[in-house]
């Protein structure tokens, strides 16, 4: 796949989509996701100051020394989780080891879009849902056939 542009959400959201398919995966990541964005103090106030703001008030109460603690925990507990969701689910490699800033980026995004769409029918504007998944599905073909040449 070439370059995808910056804005075009469809493209991101296919992609990404093209990762997570199986509903296992799925809900491993929806788990996940989020502690790890929460315990990345940095990537965490670039992308969501919330989760910067609350996750220093908390690093405040515990102390730097159990504060670290309780970040290493949650980064191996959840990268396992999001490790395992692939491999024995999807059966496939993590998106971060073909795009790693577009996984990092796009992860909460697709997360939560996933949990609006599937909780409450939410779509950015109409025909988004429709259109990306035609995306998926075409790159999960795409992914197959590669597959396939190199089984071959």
């Amino acid at each position: 796949m070439g370059k995808i542009g910056l804005f075009d959400l469809e493209k991101h959201f296919a992609f990404y989509g093209a990762y997570h398919r199986n509903p296992i995966n799925i809900a491993i990541h929806t788990v996940f996701v989020w502690p790890i964005l929460f315990t990345a103090g940095s990537l965490a106030a670039f992308l969501c100051f919330i989760c910067w703001v609350f996750s220093s008030y908390l690093a405040s109460l515990m102390g730097l020394s159990l504060a670290w603690k309780v970040v290493l925990a949650a980064q191996l507990v959840c990268w396992t989780g999001q490790f395992i969701g692939h491999g024995v689910f999807e059966k496939r490699a993590p998106a971060l080891l073909t795009n790693l800033s577009q996984a990092f980026l796009m992860a909460p995004f697709f997360v939560l879009l996933e949990a609006l769409q599937t909780l409450f029918g939410y779509e950015p504007y109409p025909g988004f849902q429709v259109s990306v998944q035609a995306k998926i599905d075409a790159e999960i073909s795409e992914w197959q056939e590669k597959k396939k040449k190199l089984i071959s």
